[in-house]
């Protein structure tokens, strides 16, 4: 049965226009705007291990400013608007034979660009609690996330409905076509399988989340990749609380994906969960959690041109690895500080360490379009993260953040070659957001 979204899309609309005294209470177009200015400095540096013919390291340093704008509505019972951005990145260090990090773009003889910039945007129509947007958007759900882990964000051209009509019911709904990657000037480019590097011509997908007290969610998400998969994801996300001061957190992720059409990435049956409990006790909080791949395929999910999205809910996708390699079991052990009742609010430390292992596509039978089967049997890997944040409180630098990550990788060979070789990694990150109106 073919995955249509559309049907959803007047019943939405409907459940609003049905209640036409609600028209939105908006200032106006322009009363209701805003601009933002942000300054983000990155500097990327990895260290490739045991890459015999491969690329030693890579080393790029670069500097990104981003204006937002977001319109109010216009007013009435539909209120209509319109959103835009404008981004230039700057390369302020690295060169050919140093690049691969994903900060900046690189021509054809394998240097990076001195500089690069894009402009883009969307239009908005509103009705009461429910908003659909057409543009160059950045939408952000278990099923289609686009990525923000590097100098800009990446986003994807189509369509996205969202509704809060309903007392804790929020709904989403999208369409979209291409892609454009957080490096590139391309809003045409590719929307991908990532790990099977198959193009897919859309992506459509209906979902959301409803939160049934105020310690307890729900979430179920449906996606459809035109001619590669249809993917299904549920979470139970519970919070009890101990004392004023302690609680405890479970939640519960659950991915289900099967080939879909022409099956271009090959016969895909997979089944994918995580589980992680958090203990928070004043100012720290303790996680383990447990993550668990049941296919000869990886578990795959959005991809851009090179760089990955972010619609992986899974606990054990961390800062370099997802760890969602075929048949892995995989466990996390994370200790968070936050320094605010020690007299320095706005600091925070992290560490965690994830160990997977079973690794195993020795059986993976993809067919004729099949596009895995390249980690073998009995592999493991593991990732230690290190992480210091500090946020400015008050004053002229308000909001200013400083953020220090470093990361270490290990794996058997035939995982190193099929997925991520070992490496040690620095990444510092300032940014500034700075609200002109």
């Amino acid at each position: 049965m073919k995955l249509s979204l559309w049907p959803a899309l007047p019943l939405a609309i409907s459940s609003c226009l049905g209640q036409m005294a609600c028209a939105a209470s908006d200032n106006g177009f322009v009363e209701d705007s805003s601009l933002t200015l942000t300054n983000r400095n990155f500097y990327f540096y990895r260290n490739n291990l045991n890459n015999p013919g491969g690329q030693n390291y890579r080393d790029e340093w670069a500097h990104g400013i981003m204006l937002d704008y977001r319109s109010g509505y216009t007013q009435g019972t539909v209120g209509f608007g319109v959103d835009a951005y404008a981004q230039l990145g700057i390369k302020l260090d690295s060169g050919k034979g140093r690049t691969g990090t994903g900060l900046l773009p690189v021509d054809s003889d394998g240097r990076p660009e001195d500089e690069y910039s894009e402009a883009g945007g969307a239009l908005k129509a509103r009705i009461s609690q429910t908003e659909l947007k057409y543009g160059n958007l950045t939408p952000l759900n278990p099923v289609f996330g686009t990525g923000n882990a590097r100098l800009f964000t990446s986003s994807a051209t189509g369509f996205q409905l969202t509704s809060n009509e309903l007392k804790a019911l929020q709904l989403d709904i999208g369409h979209f076509t291409a892609g454009n990657d957080n490096n590139s000037t391309n809003a045409d480019g590719a929307l991908k399988a990532l790990y099977a590097g198959v193009e897919t011509r859309s992506v459509d997908y209906l979902g959301g989340s409803y939160a049934l007290s105020d310690q307890l969610s729900v979430s179920l998400y449906g996606s459809q990749f035109t001619d590669i998969w249809r993917q299904y994801y549920g979470n139970v996300n519970y919070t009890y609380v101990l004392t004023p001061d302690q609680s405890l957190n479970l939640d519960f992720n659950l991915y289900r994906t099967n080939d879909n059409g022409d099956s271009l990435a090959g016969r895909i049956d997979n089944t994918t969960w995580s589980f992680a409990t958090a203990y928070r006790f004043g100012a720290h909080r303790l996680t383990l959690a447990y993550q668990r791949v049941d296919g000869e395929e990886p578990f795959d999910y959005l991809g851009f041109d090179q760089q990955p999205g972010t619609s992986i809910f899974l606990a054990n996708s961390i800062q370099v690895l997802d760890f969602n390699a075929p048949n892995e079991r995989s466990w996390q052990l994370r200790y968070d500080l936050d320094m605010a009742p020690f007299g320095v609010p706005g600091l925070s430390f992290m560490s965690r360490y994830v160990s997977g292992d079973h690794i195993d596509d020795s059986h993976y039978d993809g067919g004729p379009n099949g596009a895995y089967g390249r980690y073998g049997d009995d592999g493991k890997r593991w990732e230690r993260d290190l992480e210091a944040r500090y946020v400015v409180q008050s004053g002229k630098a308000r909001d200013l953040s400083i953020r220090v990550r470093q990361a270490s990788v290990r794996s058997t060979a035939q995982v190193a070659r099929a997925d991520t070789t070992d490496n040690n990694e620095v990444r510092v990150i300032i940014e500034y957001p700075l609200s002109i109106f």
